[in-house]
């Protein structure tokens, strides 16, 4: 039983106000809270994550849940999950925001958790945008994590790896959660229109062909944001009273919702984008893979996905000038002047006039022959700097521009290249420890075809001269 200092301090709240899972979906809730799923039957998308048989699923309707993260785009079933475990386990359901909750907060609701624990009952502390807390607010959760106060689930769309602290990492199961399929958006939609009791199923609607494929597209697979649409819809769709046009009197007033006001409703649709998340990472990554595998269509696609969420147009021309030296070096040399001088461009113009050159440059690119070899070149030389010893430089290559350097050796049978034929003479350039040694190996692609020839020549006139 709980003692009087817990009372009197609102630690131990009556049987009457225990917060339950899933609090009463009441009307006066926006739509996307009253249509949260009260059962798997209702949560749509995650498959792999909570489909039949699958490990997490299994955990949940078993009651053997531990702690988790979540990780994942907004609108794609973290806190729905949570509650619904919660519901399904019959466990307490305590929310908390990392953007306003602060370490009293937490402390007072871990104190909380190990009353109810005491008396049985098990807490769920869901802590939204967990990445938000620094590394002090995190430490408080970990030693309670450990013991069992409570379970924690905390949601984030920030890579769990780069934003939480490693030790809160290694106590909880990590789940990603992917944007919904469209399919998914339009059973939420559809199960939202036919709900009597949470949705508008009770409502007449007269909805116009392809206003939900319109919804469906401008979600952008967030289910928030679809519900969000469809509400919005509905309060701005245009009533109907009994008598007037179509509706016979006697019958309930009908709503219309024509494709016209669906595209009013939603003008600006919203993209997924953080400049300093996962999105920046991973689309610039999508970005230059796309370079690489010379596929202009998908290299633009994904720039025109950076610019468009306001990504700084100065990285991604900097990013460019990296492509152009690293995958296609000198298969096509101008590769790397275009890149340059989109990066001048850039820092010149300024957008939106800038996404021209990025795109004439990020085409160009893609479409350009690819070789590695100067990347690699570069690689294998750095090998050796690090690994083997620093070897002297050859006499007649060291420097002879002072007074004393010939008394020294310095340059003595040294071959200038321009007084020879074709301004080559064969002579050792490496240490002789690496005499020999290729780090350059071209490709033949494109330019560097051409090189590869010279250099083949060059090569064996060395060999020859040296046996």
């Amino acid at each position: 039983m709980p003692d009087e200092r817990s009372r009197q301090q609102g630690l131990w709240p009556d049987e009457a106000s225990e917060r339950h899972a899933v609090r009463p979906q009441g009307a006066g809730q926006p739509l996307a809270a009253r249509m949260a799923p009260r059962d798997f039957s209702e949560f749509f998308g995650q498959e792999e994550l909570v489909g039949e048989g699958r490990a997490l699923r299994k955990a949940i309707e078993e009651d053997r849940i531990s702690s988790m993260i979540f990780w994942g785009p907004p609108g794609t079933g973290k806190t729905a999950l949570g509650r619904l475990i919660a519901r399904l386990t019959r466990s307490r359901f305590v929310e908390l925001s990392a953007v306003t909750a602060g370490v009293a907060d937490v402390r007072k609701t871990i104190e909380e958790a190990a009353l109810w624990k005491s008396r049985g009952k098990r807490t769920i502390m869901f802590v939204d945008e967990i990445h938000r807390f620094n590394k002090a607010q995190q430490d408080v959760l970990l030693p309670h994590v450990e013991k069992g106060t409570f379970v924690l689930i905390g949601a984030t769309t920030e890579n769990p790896f780069f934003a939480v602290n490693p030790a809160l990492i290694s106590r909880s199961r990590i789940f990603r959660f992917q944007s919904l399929k469209d399919e998914d958006i339009e059973a939420i939609l559809k199960r939202a229109l036919s709900d009597e009791d949470r949705g508008y199923g009770k409502l007449a609607l007269d909805i116009e062909d392809g206003v939900i494929d319109h919804i469906v597209r401008f979600a952008k697979g967030d289910a928030r944001i679809a519900l969000n649409a469809l509400e919005a819809l509905v309060d701005a769709g245009e009533r109907v009273s009994p008598g007037e046009g179509t509706v016979p009197p006697g019958q309930p007033e009908k709503i219309r919702i024509t494709l016209k006001t669906a595209e009013d409703v939603t003008q600006v649709a919203p993209l997924l984008y953080d400049r300093a998340g996962d999105q920046h990472y991973d689309i610039i990554s999508a970005y230059i893979k796309s370079i690489r595998g010379s596929d202009p269509d998908a290299a633009v696609y994904w720039l025109a996905r950076m610019l468009r969420g306001g990504e700084d147009p100065r990285f991604i021309a900097r990013r460019l000038v990296i492509a152009a030296a690293e995958d296609i070096g000198n298969a096509d040399p101008m590769a790397l002047v275009l890149a340059e001088a989109a990066l001048r461009t850039v820092e010149h113009v300024g957008m939106p006039e800038a996404r021209i050159p990025l795109a004439q440059a990020t085409l160009y690119l893609a479409c350009a022959p690819k070789s590695n070899a100067s990347y690699l070149a570069i690689d294998r030389a750095m090998k050796d700097v690090e690994e083997k010893p620093a070897y002297p430089v050859p006499p007649h290559l060291r420097g002879t521009g002072y007074y004393g350097a010939e008394r020294l050796g310095h340059g003595v049978g040294y071959l200038y290249p321009h007084e020879f034929p074709g301004h080559h003479v064969p002579q050792q350039y490496l240490p002789a420890e690496l005499e020999g040694t290729r780090y350059y190996q071209p490709d033949p692609q494109g330019f560097e075809q051409t090189l590869k020839e010279r250099l083949e020549k060059l090569r064996s006139t060395q060999r020859r001269a040296t046996n």
